[in-house]
C-alpha cells in the first residue's frame, strides 16, 4: 500500500491516506482526483523517505524534504539528520524498571521543560489513580 499526505497552504498534513500499490506510480495525481484537488505528498511508515512518517498536524519542510512532527517543548532541539526532536538532556539511561496500567514492564519518565530534566522514575498509584516519583 502506498500513503501520502495532504498538506495545507502552510505544508501542515491535514490527513494521511492509504492507497493501493497499482496507484503509487501516479499517487499524488490519483489523489488529486478522487479528493477534489488538494496538495499531496508520499510519505511512509517505514520513514524510508521524507525521514519521518507524516502525522496529522506535522510539518513537512521542502528544504529538508522531511516531515516534522510538532516541537513538544521549547527546549528540544531539532536532530537535523533525523528531523525528530530531541531534548537538551538526554534521557535517562536506567535499569529500573516499573508497570504500567498495561502490564508491560519499562521506565517511565516525564520532561520537566521548567527544571530542563527528567523526572522519574515513576510509578502508578491505583488508589490516586496518577503517576507518582519513585
Amino acid at each position: 500500500m502506498a500513503h501520502f499526505a495532504e498538506l495545507n497552504e502552510n505544508n501542515i498534513v491535514l490527513r494521511v491516506v492509504v492507497i493501493d500499490d497499482k496507484y503509487e506510480q501516479e499517487g499524488i495525481e490519483w489523489c488529486e482526483n478522487f479528493f477534489n484537488g488538494g496538495i499531496w505528498i508520499q510519505t511512509s511508515y517505514t520513514s524510508s523517505i521524507r525521514k519521518n512518517y507524516a502525522g496529522v498536524g506535522d510539518t513537512y519542510d521542502p528544504n529538508r524534504d522531511a516531515f516534522i512532527a510538532p516541537k513538544p517543548f521549547d527546549s528540544f532541539i531539532l536532530n537535523e539528520e533525523t528531523c525528530q526532536w530531541e531534548p537538551p538532556v538526554p534521557f535517562p539511561m536506567s535499569y529500573v524498571y516499573v508497570e504500567e496500567l498495561d502490564g508491560k514492564q519499562h521506565d517511565k519518565y516525564e520532561w520537566d521543560e521548567e527544571t530542563l530534566s527528567w523526572i522519574g522514575p515513576l510509578v502508578f498509584n491505583r488508589e490516586a489513580n496518577k503517576w507518582e516519583v519513585k
